[in-house]
Parts: C-alpha cells; sequence; structure tokens
C-alpha cells in the first residue's frame, strides 16, 4: 500500500509539474497522451493515428498485462477522487460492497462517443479522465493557487519593506483568469460529491477510458487470486473502491473491475489474497456483466444521431470555403498554428493545456459563440490581453495536433486575424481627439494616420497586409468598453501539417515584418504629422542643446 501511495503521489506532482510548465517543459502533454479514450476517439474522429499516441498504446498493452493498473497507479483523475473520497465518503461499513449493473453505464458512453467520432464529431472531451482534470488544475485551482500567492505578497509588504526584502517588496503575481471556470468547478463538486453515493463513484460508472480498459482487462496476465486459507470474513469485499469482489464468494472478482489497488491483498487477516501470474488459482466471476449488446449499439447510434444534428447546426462552417451562406461568428480568433476550423474542432479535445501555459492569459473557452461543436474550444481574447507575436507555447503543448508547432522563424507569418476599425467609437475619428496608442502599440507597424481637412487630428486606417491580428492594438484601446479597433478572423491563416506559413501568407499578398518598438519605418512621408520626429525627443531649435529651447 505504500508503494501505490508514493507511485499515485509520484505521479499526480510529475503530471502538476507538467502542467505548469506546459509550453516550456518538453512533453508537457504526456499525460494527456496516454489517456486510451481521449487520444483513440480524437484520431477516430480526425481520420488520424500518428506516433503521438504512442502512450495510450502502451497504456491499453499494460491492461492485457496487469489489468487496469493504469487506473489505479498513474491517473491523476483517480487520485484527486481518492483523496476527495477520503473526505467525503461514507465508513466502509455503510458502502455498497455488491457490483451496481449501473457500472456498464461507462461503457454506453464510450460507445456514445464512439458513434460521434465515427462521424467526425468530437464529444469524448465531456468525460475523458485526463482531459477534465487538466482542465480542473489549468483552469480552476491553478489561478486560485496564483490569487492566493498574490493576496500572501501584498499581505507581507509591509514586512518585507520593514526587512528591506526587495525581491519580495517588487514581487508581482498577476493570478490567469479564465471563463467556464464556475462550471469546471461546479461540475466537479458534483464528482466529488458522488462520493457519498460509492467510492471511486465517476470510475465505477461514467469514465470511457476505465471502459476502454475494462475491455481489455477481462483475463489479464497478472491477476488477483485467493488460496484456500480464506475464511469468508468479507472485509475484502466492503474495502474494495471498485465492488469488484463478489460478497457471497470473495475469491472470485471481475478482474475487469479491477484497478489492482492490492488493498483487499493488504487488510487480509489470513493473507490468503496475492496478485500474481498464476492463473490456475485465480477464478473470474463467470456471470455476466457485460453491456448488453442491443444498448451498446443503440448508444454508438445515439452518438452518431447526435453528431449528425450538430453537423446541421447553423454555425458549423463548411470545408468547402467557397460554400455560401454559412453563418460564422466574428469573433473567434483561433491560436497561431491553429488546423483550419473543421479539422481543429475534430482535434481539439477541450483539455484547456494551451490555456493554462499561454503567457498573456489571452486564449480563453468559449461557451456556445462557434456553436454546440466549438463548446469549450480556445480562442484569442485580445480585449483580455495580445497574443505574442514570438510566442509558440500553445502549439507546443498541444496533444492532439489541433494547434501545430510552429517554428521560430514562420512564427510571425501565422497570421490569426485582421484589425478593424469601429469609427463611430474612434476618439479621433468620432470624438475629434487625439490619440494614436493603437499605432504606439503595434509591433507589426499596421497602422497609418490620414490626416483629413474636416478632422483636427490625423485618424488611424489599418493596413490589412502588414497587420498579424496579434491584438496589441485591442487590447491597449482606451475607448470602453467596446474597443475602437478590433481583431476578427478575417484573412487568418489557417493550414493543415506540412504547409509553410511563411509561403501561405506571401503567395496572398501579406507582408508580416515585426518592426523594432524603438523605429518607424523609413519612408519618403511620415505616416503622420511627427512621425517623423525620433521617440522620446521633441524637435529642437537649430544650434540649441537637446534638453534646452530658445527661452524668454
Amino acid at each position: 500500500m505504500m508503494f501505490r501511495r508514493m507511485t499515485r503521489a509520484m505521479c499526480l506532482a510529475i503530471f502538476l509539474v507538467l502542467l505548469a510548465g506546459a509550453g516550456k517543459i518538453a512533453a508537457s502533454d504526456l499525460f494527456l497522451r496516454m489517456d486510451p479514450a481521449l487520444t483513440g476517439l480524437a484520431g477516430l474522429a480526425m481520420r488520424s493515428l500518428t506516433w503521438i499516441w504512442l502512450p495510450a498504446v502502451i497504456v491499453m498493452a499494460s491492461a492485457l498485462l496487469a489489468g487496469r493498473i493504469f487506473c489505479g497507479y498513474i491517473c491523476p483523475m483517480g487520485t484527486t477522487i481518492d483523496v476527495a473520497d477520503k473526505c467525503l465518503a461514507p465508513a466502509p461499513k455503510k458502502q455498497k460492497a455488491s457490483y451496481a449493473p449501473s457500472a456498464r453505464l461507462k461503457y454506453y458512453i464510450l460507445t456514445f462517443a464512439a458513434g460521434a467520432a465515427l462521424c467526425g464529431v468530437t464529444f469524448v472531451y465531456w468525460a475523458a479522465p485526463l482531459s477534465l482534470i487538466t482542465r480542473f488544475y489549468g483552469l480552476v485551482v491553478y489561478p486560485v493557487v496564483l490569487m492566493i500567492g498574490d493576496q500572501a505578497v501584498t499581505a507581507f509588504y509591509p514586512i518585507a519593506s520593514r526587512m528591506d526584502l526587495r525581491t519580495l517588496m517588487f514581487l508581482e503575481i498577476d493570478p490567469p483568469r479564465f471563463a467556464t471556470g464556475f462550471f469546471v468547478l461546479l461540475f466537479f463538486a458534483a464528482v466529488f460529491a458522488a462520493a457519498r453515493i460509492s467510492p471511486r463513484f465517476w470510475c465505477r460508472y461514467l469514465c470511457p477510458s476505465g471502459a476502454l480498459l475494462a475491455i481489455l482487462s477481462r483475463k489479464p496476465l497478472i491477476r488477483r487470486r485467493v488460496s484456500p486459507d480464506c475464511n469468508q470474513c468479507g472485509i475484502c469485499v466492503r474495502n474494495c473502491p471498485m465492488a469488484a469482489i463478489d460478497p457471497d464468494a470473495p475469491e472470485q472478482a471481475r478482474h475487469e473491475e479491477c484497478i489492482v489497488c492490492r488493498q483487499c491483498e493488504s487488510i487480509c487477516p489470513k493473507n490468503a489474497v496475492a496478485f500474481s501470474a498464476d492463473a490456475a488459482t485465480a477464478r473470474r466471476l463467470h456471470p455476466s456483466v457485460s453491456p448488453a449488446r442491443r444498448q451498446v449499439i443503440f448508444s454508438g447510434i445515439a452518438g452518431a444521431a447526435t453528431a449528425s444534428v450538430a453537423l446541421t447546426g447553423l454555425n458549423v462552417v463548411a470545408r468547402d470555403l467557397s460554400e455560401k451562406g454559412t453563418v460564422r461568428e466574428a469573433r473567434i480568433i483561433r491560436p497561431p498554428g491553429a488546423l483550419p476550423e473543421p479539422d481543429f474542432l475534430e482535434a481539439c479535445v477541450r483539455c484547456g493545456q494551451c490555456m493554462a501555459a499561454c503567457p498573456t492569459n489571452t486564449l480563453q473557452p468559449v461557451w456556445f459563440e462557434a456553436g454546440l461543436l466549438g463548446l469549450f474550444s480556445p480562442a484569442v481574447t485580445p480585449r483580455r490581453k495580445y497574443c505574442d507575436p514570438e510566442c509558440t507555447a500553445c502549439g507546443n503543448t498541444c496533444p492532439t495536433g489541433a494547434i501545430q508547432k510552429i517554428a521560430s522563424a514562420e512564427r510571425t507569418w501565422a497570421k490569426i486575424g485582421t484589425a478593424v476599425i469601429y469609427r463611430q467609437q474612434c476618439l479621433a475619428w468620432e470624438y475629434k481627439k487625439s490619440c494614436m496608442v493603437c499605432d504606439e502599440v503595434c509591433p507589426y507597424d499596421a497602422l497609418e494616420f490620414e490626416k483629413r481637412p474636416d478632422l483636427p487630428y490625423p485618424v488611424p486606417h489599418v493596413k490589412e497586409d502588414r497587420c498579424a491580428g496579434c491584438g496589441h492594438c485591442e487590447h491597449a484601446c482606451p475607448v470602453y468598453n467596446q474597443a475602437a479597433i478590433v481583431v476578427t478572423p478575417m484573412d487568418a491563416i489557417r493550414l493543415r501539417p506540412g504547409q509553410s506559413f511563411e509561403y501561405a501568407a506571401k503567395s496572398r499578398g501579406f507582408k508580416l515584418k515585426k518592426e523594432p518598438q524603438d523605429q518607424k519605418p523609413a519612408s519618403a512621408a511620415p505616416a503622420y504629422p511627427g512621425a517623423d520626429i525620433p521617440d522620446g525627443r521633441a524637435p529642437q531649435p537649430p544650434g540649441m542643446a537637446p534638453g534646452f529651447d530658445e527661452g524668454g
């Protein structure tokens, strides 16, 4: 038992370290790629199976050897639920010891998601354990921990100032904020509260990955065996977290439900229980516990039907971009490197890892803005923060390739949208005030100013061929609540793997070159009055030293 506790604690710690370092640590998506249902059904929806699914293949192979050992030792969802069970579960004598037919529900969830995946729709993120637990820790726990840290630093500031602890005095913690965080919290509150019904409720009844591993664990090589010393005291039955042991015949077990926790072995007063490869003494329950074939087929058909209805939604983006009549949300801006929208929604498993990895916190999960198929998918939110033109964290941490990894040389050319000016909101256009904030922050020099006879100050225009959609302008715009300049997904470059962003951008006539912030591009005429004056200097009368004027 001590070995199992240490293994689970170590795996959870590794998972949290990889999540905290998402985008910076190599293989930060390792645990997500170990989820067999998540990777398998995402690959089915994408019609693609590549080497990135190798960790899941290894996990499935381990089920043939030692049963659901992944569930009992490695899965961070299971470990988190076990901790919640310790706090919320009833005493062992009050637990339901017998196997419940409702445990078949996880098989129906698996086949429902498989039916949808056959139609090219990914629904598995609703129940896949690694997707869920990544969202929980990345979008709920992580921001709360940073917020507490920020409050602690603020509270400690007077002491740090008195003790001249400059590191703490100037330490700044900016907690990220995420949409849907409260929904995720309520979801997990229900999952944890289900411990009052039975231990590991999620793992027993709802987990599709557990169902897939259970199918492979019906006759594992290493399994539970009971010697004739068993006196049928029933203590193992009452303490089994998965109700895998028959109350009437404790020497028998449902191996597909066993997570190899070995709790029965450690508490047996007669030392009659052991786990070994000796199949001669291993006895399995023979009564059928498999889901009814008719119900499995019905679940698959229901999943396919649901996916088909979702594919007829008004907001579904057609694969043929020339198709007329497609209603698209004007503000859904996908991350740089995102696949074309239909492919992106098939591949994205809504794990939230890209959002947790985003250093500017601009990536946010969306609700129904992109329709049912786009629920919880990531989108750039420039009003919250800009998308760093040099950052590739989201692509580096995406487990399925929904967001491609982009080389540094290609990143500048990964255009995600185009800025548009709302003149009726603009201080210069509508309110006749001097404002050049958008131009000051634009890293691509995509703004030019025009002097008009009917307006007292120069007014901005967007040079669309130079705009990459990074959102610096929208984030910095001083107009509230609706910014006067906003980024739309117009002209975004969305490519499939193997294509060049630089080639695609140049072939469309884009001139996406990141300009140094301390200099303006040379031109025959300034973009606006005063643009030819170096930044930070006022014009000087001839013959006067800098910092002096003619005086009076």
